[in-house]
């Protein structure tokens, strides 16, 4: 039975590996631009530029 979860988890991790590479560098993006949106006079730009580059890092094709 322990053979077959780790078969099933090797394939899960492989069919979902470009997804997963490129939300572990977009979603960290997403989060500080949300953060970064609270600085008042600045922060809906700085949101902005980074949520573009979140975006460009989600077309990657993996």
């Amino acid at each position: 039975m322990k053979a077959v979860k780790l078969v099933l988890l090797a394939i899960a991790t492989i069919a979902a590996q470009g997804c997963v590479l490129t939300k572990v560098a977009s979603v960290p993006m997403r989060v500080g631009a949300a953060v970064v949106s609270v600085v008042p006079g600045v922060g809906n730009t700085a949101h902005d530029a980074i949520d573009k580059a979140a975006e460009k890092v989600d077309d990657i094709p993996f």
